[in-house]
């Protein structure tokens, strides 16, 4: 059967919902404990140089002011073949309902938790990020986490080893 295609990417839809930007660090330097999916306000020339793939989360954060929610530090660099510029670096507004916010705003009430951008993707041709509640991680918290990690490494090529070796 025959998939239709409507609009601009592939017929297949691939190309509409793909993560554009993603803050890997995030992962490593924080405990998660909730993720919302937002909006943000941009400029025409910051959706292309998103797109392609010309922006950075790794330093960005989220404060919440007078009522809304906004992005700070997230740089989007300016797009080449644009003839009006933007600020690479301005403070972009996050789109939440506002149930959303006064959420955000009670859970935020508790000391050291932050708000920070996990990932920047496209949905049915729109930007989104996914911005969440987090608490920093200490030292010791990191370490314990990669000898988690090395250590289901290791059971998972032991395991795969004796799979293999048994056929």
């Amino acid at each position: 059967m025959p998939k239709s295609s409507s609009g601009a990417g592939s017929a297949d839809g691939k190309s509409r919902d793909r993560v554009a930007i993603s803050n890997r660090r995030a992962r490593h330097e924080y405990f998660i404990l909730d993720s919302y999916e937002c909006g943000i306000a941009l400029v025409g020339s910051e959706v292309k140089s998103i797109r392609d793939g010309r922006a950075n989360i790794g330093d960005a954060y989220a404060r919440i002011e007078d009522g809304e929610v906004w992005l700070y530090a997230m740089h989007v660099s300016p797009y080449p073949f644009s003839r009006i510029g933007h600020d690479p670096t301005r403070r972009r507004k996050l789109l939440l309902r506002r149930s959303e916010i006064d959420r955000i705003i009670g859970k935020l009430n508790e000391a050291g938790l932050t708000l920070v951008p996990l990932k920047v993707y496209f949905q049915h041709g729109l930007v989104k990020i996914e911005l969440a509640i987090v608490r920093g991680k200490r030292q010791w918290d990191k370490r314990q986490a990669m000898a988690e990690r090395d250590a289901k490494r290791e059971t998972d090529r032991a395991l795969h080893a004796r799979n293999r070796g048994g056929e």
